[in-house]
């Protein structure tokens, strides 16, 4: 069998019978145990379904694919072959179960692992689509049912140029008809079920939410807020969910609670507007005006600071906001950025409560960070040894700690690490500063200078390239570090060799930003580069010549890479690099 497969990739046609059969065996089999003969695939479409129980993205897809085969079985000749990769006879059965075509016998590991050569299967889910006569139409089965579904089918090369031409027409002369409906649907659903016809929203202005429903967002009770408030005022307006989730009933079960309007789940129009509007995070929600038309392509972040203050969506509606957040940049003191209803203070370490009006006129940092957040772990030495020698030259400076804490307990221990102020944990100021300074990854530092103006919210980045030095993270000071940098480089050495990189040498070069590979700090300025092999140095490491400053360097790093592991982020929140995001 194996040497038969191997000699197949030559051709362009593959014949069914040596394809999946073998000296034993000349049938498939259905999940309850039934022998299908392979001589009866021929005239027929067929799909070679490479997965695994074991398998994450498979378990997501096979229900995509159960769907488009069950609404196919009526008109057409296609037929789905399940090729296993499960590790064992009961989790093959187990996952088989769900599926309702054929599959090769789990006992026959030798045509499984011949068809993963022959496909040259090097991840799953992966489908193999075969023509009547055997030819491989597409190995890209899987996109095309995500993306196209049913309207995939008869899955050529045409069919397929003949969906993009249509998105491109649809684009070009746009409707919520060409946005939301389909060749077997017309309608959006409710909550309850009933279905609601895509023709009673036209004239609407439509919010499209892309959402994954059972991954419970911060910023969908903000968005229930504003449409049932909208609703209340008589708006023309409506709210069509797209669900992106792949389990039905924790979807019903969600959907329950929510007053607007969806796609059914797995629908695969849901796959091809990720793709229509470029979708590039959750949550996102696209604007369609009455006419039909995208007014924006992502109102999310503007229902989270505004609310019901952002409708219409209008480019004249969010001009007038922004006019009206300049006016509020303009006049912003301290007190206005820190003071809230009866919240007037901030708390140091010892639970003692500071005035806000005893900090006016001082330098300030707003400190996002938390104990879950591994970057921020390692941050903080640096900062801490910042402030002590920006307070040893300056006592108009302080620090506050804005807590991204899952408890009080974690916020405790954190803040008790730390020599500066903070506001309570579970403070309500927390969000309306996050909102006001836009805070979408922690570690972050703002800074707010005497005039309670806001001079940077880079500081966490002024800090780390140029510790205390950076303070008061003006402009002006910046240029003065700039100015000093050329000053020094003037009398470094143009090239060096160093011993961590001994393949060539290192040149002096002025750069935006860099990780220096000696002691992985960041670095900006000017570096020593190995522009070939993209190896940097900052100018205190390359200078150096002592193999011991860098094994200590060496076991820094390591001491912080261990502790990262121990934590995860908090529920929400994803961390990337030196940056924890809210998910």
């Amino acid at each position: 069998m194996e040497d038969q497969l191997k000699e197949v990739p030559e051709l362009t046609t593959h014949d069914l019978q040596s394809l999946l059969c073998s000296s034993e065996r000349d049938f498939l089999i259905r999940n309850n145990g039934h022998q299908v003969k392979v001589e009866s695939l021929k005239g027929k479409k067929v799909g070679l379904y490479f997965s695994a129980s074991w398998c994450g993205p498979c378990q997501s897809f096979t229900p995509k694919l159960v769907k488009v085969y069950n609404e196919l079985l009526s008109y057409s000749k296609f037929e789905v072959v399940f090729v296993s990769a499960d590790e064992d006879n009961e989790s093959f059965n187990s996952y088989f179960s769900k599926m309702p075509w054929l599959a090769i016998p789990f006992s026959d590991s030798e045509t499984r692992d011949g068809l993963d050569k022959l496909f040259d299967v090097s991840g799953i889910p992966h489908l193999v689509i075969l023509d009547e006569n055997g030819k491989e139409l597409t190995n890209e089965g899987v996109e095309i049912i995500k993306e196209r579904g049913v309207e995939g089918y008869p899955f050529t090369p045409e069919r397929i140029a003949e969906l993009k031409e249509q998105e491109e027409e649809a684009k070009r002369n746009q409707s919520l008809k060409s946005i939301l409906v389909s060749q077997s649907r017309d309608y959006v659903i409710r909550s309850d079920g009933k279905k609601v016809p895509v023709v009673e929203l036209e004239g609407k202005t439509i919010l499209l939410f892309f959402s994954l429903v059972t991954y419970k967002h911060a910023f969908t009770p903000k968005l229930v807020e504003v449409y049932r408030e909208l609703r209340k005022e008589g708006e023309n307006f409506e709210i069509v969910m797209i669900p992106l989730d792949d389990e039905e009933p924790s979807f019903k079960k969600e959907f329950e609670g929510m007053p607007w309007l969806s796609l059914p789940i797995l629908d695969t129009t849901c796959e091809k507007l990720v793709r229509y509007f470029e979708l590039s995070a959750l949550p996102t929600v696209v604007v369609i005006g009455p006419d039909g038309k995208t007014l924006h392509p992502n109102v999310a972040e503007a229902i989270e600071e505004h609310g019901r203050k952002a409708y219409p969506f209008t480019p004249e509606k969010f001009a007038e906001i922004e006019e009206l957040e300049k006016k509020k940049r303009e006049t912003q003191t301290l007190e206005s950025v820190l003071v809230s209803e009866n919240c007037n203070f901030v708390i140091g370490n010892d639970g003692v409560k500071v005035q806000v009006s005893e900090l006016v006129g001082k330098n300030i940092l707003l400190y996002f960070s938390a104990h879950w957040c591994p970057p921020c772990r390692a941050f903080l030495p640096k900062l801490i040894e910042a402030y002590h020698e920006i307070k040893a030259k300056d006592d108009k400076f302080e620090v506050i700690f804005i807590s991204s804490d899952r408890d009080q307990t974690s916020f405790d221990e954190f803040f008790s690490t730390m020599p500066w102020l903070a506001i309570p944990f579970g403070d309500n100021r927390k969000g309306s500063l996050s909102r006001l300074f836009k805070i979408k990854g922690i570690p972050m530092l703002v800074a707010i200078g005497p005039t309670g103006k806001t001079v940077t919210t880079e500081a966490r980045e002024l800090i780390t390239y140029h510790g205390a030095d950076a303070y008061p993270f003006t402009e002006e000071r910046l240029k003065e570090i700039e100015e000093q940098y050329k000053k020094m480089a003037e009398e470094w050495p143009k090239k060096v060799r160093h011993a961590l990189h001994k393949e060539h040498e290192l040149v002096l070069t002025e750069r935006v930003g860099y990780n220096c590979d000696g002691c992985n700090g960041m670095g900006r300025g000017w570096s020593f580069l190995c522009k070939e092999c993209d190896f940097d140095l900052h100018p205190k490491c390359a200078l150096v010549d002592k193999d011991e400053d860098m094994d200590n360097a060496n076991e820094i790093k390591g001491d912080v890479k261990g502790e990262d592991e121990e934590k995860n982020p908090k529920e929400g929140w994803s961390c990337d690099g030196d940056v924890c995001y809210k998910a």
